[in-house]
């Protein structure tokens, strides 16, 4: 069999994401939409198979000479300098296809259809052209009669959608218009009045059409989910869950209908980063989640199994462990002591990931810095908490220039004394989880070489559980014990490096809850401006008389 993949079209649904890369190369579980549609023509039965192109076709091609071992069929590509529509493309490969019945697919389509049922039923059809039909409500609107011959293209909310995906008998040929350029619909709706146009109606299989941003999301995620949990694409469920402070989204897949397979019974959690183009920072961030993650699970550093990743659809499944975060135990739970050993508990997970996961750890993995250092505290937490919470959110007029040199100072101190390891950078009660009694760190993306102090920091001042002064400090103790700091001068090098960690991390919550809120318009975060307000007075009171009087004062005034 042959069969024409329709490939020219510029994708403007989808702009501006086409402008780099062309639609069929979309990918669908990191693999191009056009390698599924191929592998589902050749499991068809289809061994010779064209593709026009028109846009970006260097990018097709290359493709399809990078991937010829993969695919059990002679593949061509055809470049039409002019765009000829649909029907012209079709009518362009005449010498090709004017032997047999053959196959035309768009290249735009994701679908787990049987094309050999199609092709059975086209033959038995006996028409010029057999249309597969799929009931999706935002593009219903051809009208089929009582037997099977479709009978118009333009009844809007009526009717069945076209998939974009049809068997043509070489007859056809003989109907089509002198002109270069036409629709294949024009032709259709003609042939449609000689009962020639007949209706594969295909309602019990998956099918999507990709040619929008939300609609290609929506498909890589259950394409995706579906694959992890090894069912049917059209049997899974993909379910939102609560979001974070970051841009991306959140979702559980598990099947519509568990079978008795423990495998299929699971769940996973999706991560969507949303479209990740090469170079930007979306995709920065996911690949340092795929490559930071795959290193701790490696390392022992209780973190989510990486199940598999698409860079270019944003996507990252994960082993899902549940709903529950050390903030859900610390509120539930009246008792200081056990809150501690919970606490005790994380600490020593802490000290296992800054040690274990410095070993062999490429700081090309990470997404912003590879070390935690001055200009960064000064940018990313001190200016940050100038610019988003003094200014933006308080609505003050003043410099960051004022305060520079005493920033200079809180930063040249969060790192004296610093216990070098692998950091975190963001290990709060929420990216901490618990499953079967064992606690699990996620949201590591943003790890880089730096102090265990700012981690440890981050663990104990968070305003999402607000734990007693004095529990922070035995806490502190237990952690210098943990990491076997038992001369005074080392335990006081690592307190006051502590001290100053807190600092710089109390400035960063702010500028992030200020910028969440009022940036962003996640209110949520505002409901904890009060408690880290108040924090970062505590820690400016119980500093010793260091030379930030005038970041002092400021602070105190809040």
């Amino acid at each position: 069999m042959k069969a024409l993949i329709l490939a020219a079209g510029f994708g403007t649904r989808l702009l501006p994401y086409t402008n780099t890369v062309p639609k069929p190369l979309f990918t669908l579980g990191s693999f191009p939409v056009l390698g599924h549609t191929i592998h589902l023509l050749i499991r068809s039965g289809c061994r010779q198979i064209i593709i026009n192109t028109h846009y970006m076709p260097d990018l097709i091609t290359g493709f399809i000479e990078n991937s010829k071992e993969q695919f059990d069929a002679q593949i061509h590509c055809i470049h039409e300098p002019e765009i000829l529509d649909t029907g012209g493309a079709i009518a362009n490969v005449k010498d090709f296809m004017a032997d047999q019945d053959f196959f035309v697919i768009n290249a735009d389509v994701a679908t787990n259809l049987d094309l050999t049922d199609v092709y059975k039923f086209h033959v038995k059809k006996r028409g010029l052209a057999t249309l597969v039909l799929h009931d999706t409500n935002a593009f219903n609107k051809v009208a089929v009669d009582a037997g099977g011959w479709i009978t118009g293209f333009n009844h809007p909310g009526k009717g069945l959608a076209f998939t974009g995906i049809q068997v043509l008998s070489p007859q056809i040929y003989e109907f089509m218009p002198d002109c270069k350029v036409f629709s294949s619909i024009d032709l259709y709706a003609e042939l449609c009045k000689k009962k020639q146009v007949a209706a594969y109606v295909a309602d019990t299989v998956f099918w999507e059409d990709l040619g929008t941003p939300d609609a290609y999301a929506r498909t890589a995620r259950q394409w995706m989910g579906a694959a992890a949990l090894e069912t049917d694409i059209q049997n899974t469920k993909i379910l939102p869950l609560a979001g974070d402070g970051s841009d991306r989204a959140w979702f559980r897949a598990e099947p519509e209908n568990p079978s008795g397979n423990p495998k299929i019974s699971e769940s996973v959690v999706i991560c969507d980063h949303g479209i990740c183009l090469p170079g930007t920072d979306p995709r920065a961030q996911l690949e340092a989640f795929v490559h930071i993650g795959t290193h701790l699970f490696k390392q022992k550093v209780p973190v989510p199994a990486i199940l598999a990743h698409d860079s270019l659809a944003g996507l990252v499944v994960l082993e899902d462990l549940g709903n529950t975060h050390l903030a859900d135990l610390v509120q539930d739970t009246s008792n200081i002591l056990t809150i501690k050993k919970m606490y005790q508990q994380v600490i020593d997970l802490l000290v296992h990931l800054s040690r274990k996961g410095a070993d062999r750890f490429d700081p090309s993995w990470t997404c912003q810095t590879p070390f935690y250092s001055k200009s960064l505290i000064l940018e990313k937490e001190c200016r940050y908490f100038m610019d988003a919470f003094v200014n933006g959110y308080l609505g003050k007029n003043l410099l960051f220039e004022t305060f520079e040199d005493e920033f200079c100072f809180v930063a040249q101190k969060a790192l004296e004394g610093s216990f070098q390891g692998l950091m975190h950078r963001d290990c709060q009660s929420r990216n901490i989880m618990v499953k079967n009694e064992t606690f699990y760190f996620i949201d590591f993306q943003s790890a880089r070489i730096g102090p265990f102090q700012y981690d440890l920091a981050s663990l104990l001042i968070d305003p999402y559980v607000t734990l007693p002064w004095q529990v922070q400090q035995d806490l502190v103790s237990y952690a210098m014990d943990r990491l076997g700091l038992g001369s005074k001068n080392l335990r006081q090098q690592f307190t006051q490096c502590f001290q100053f960690c807190c600092l710089t991390r109390n400035l960063q919550m702010l500028g992030a809850f200020a910028f969440l809120s009022r940036i962003k318009k996640k209110n949520g975060f505002e409901t904890y401006i009060p408690a880290a307000v108040a924090s970062l007075k505590h820690l400016m009171q119980n500093m010793e008389p260091y030379p930030v009087t005038g970041l002092k004062e400021l602070i105190m005034r809040l």
